[in-house]
């Protein structure tokens, strides 16, 4: 794929949003965004309620305020992502992280009800270091697919995510048929390659322990099959892992005889 293929489209190193969240998506605004606004901003795009799903992200709106049984207060800062956002308008913006109570109130929704052995308010700032790392390692994994694609779109942006953590994939299922463990969740993401869609199937693996980065998931990338470049690409990529871990590898042990 090529180092410097692969820089051109890493996107810049995250940062925090203090204080009060970003502007509501452009889309819910009635006037819209400028035509020709170019700069880089931070994207959320709450919807207005529950029944009204946002389209992009599959969340509800985004809930700030406590629960009327919360035991302790959770900070509502939220982080900017690394990861652009394709904009209608073709304007750059970046997908920004829930806040700790946005997750809490998440949480609460599924039907998640707090005791006193569950969480404490430490383990939510540690959850959502785990959720941001998990989501960037899952966009670095995305690029690295994508650099196939660097001459004719050198910009991939993410259009849409959603859970799908009861839908197993194929290949997940085909894996615990030869006895590997099932995948703890699994999403979706539209990945916008210069207008061309693009869809990534992401299984989350249990990898053990969490590490200095906040990472423990063995996460599972791919272009899902329902293209024939998609396809192309998973052939491609399996040949390059053929020729160079496996050949790569005999090679190496006549050398070293």
């Amino acid at each position: 794929m090529g180092n410097q293929v692969f820089a051109e489209a890493v996107p810049p190193k995250i940062h925090e949003v203090k204080g009060n969240p970003p502007p509501e998506c452009p889309m819910h605004n009635k006037d819209g965004p400028a035509k020709n606004d170019s700069k880089a901003t931070p994207s959320e795009c709450p919807v207005q309620h529950d029944n009204n799903i946002n389209p992009y992200n599959m969340m509800p709106p985004a809930n700030q305020q406590p629960a009327p049984d919360q035991p302790f207060t959770l900070p509502t800062n939220r982080q900017v992502s690394s990861i652009p956002r394709a904009m209608p308008d073709g304007s750059t913006e970046f997908w920004v992280y829930p806040s700790q109570q946005m997750f809490w109130n998440a949480m609460l929704r599924k039907g998640w009800r707090w005791k006193d052995e569950d969480i404490k308010q430490k383990d939510m700032e540690d959850i959502i270091r785990i959720h941001n790392a998990n989501n960037e390692q899952a966009w670095q994994e995305v690029l690295k697919w994508e650099a196939l694609h660097a001459k004719e779109c050198g910009h991939p942006r993410l259009k849409s995510f959603g859970g799908k953590a009861t839908q197993y994939s194929p290949r997940a299922m085909m894996r615990s048929w030869l006895g590997y463990e099932l995948p703890f969740d699994r999403h979706d993401w539209i990945v916008d390659r210069c207008g061309h869609d693009v869809r990534y199937i992401i299984d989350y693996y249990d990898g053990g322990e969490v590490d200095n980065k906040f990472q423990f998931a063995l996460l599972d990338v791919r272009p899902a099959m329902d293209s024939f470049d998609n396809v192309w690409d998973r052939m491609k990529v399996f040949y390059m892992r053929y020729r160079y871990e496996i050949i790569g590898d005999k090679k190496d042990n006549k050398l070293a005889n």
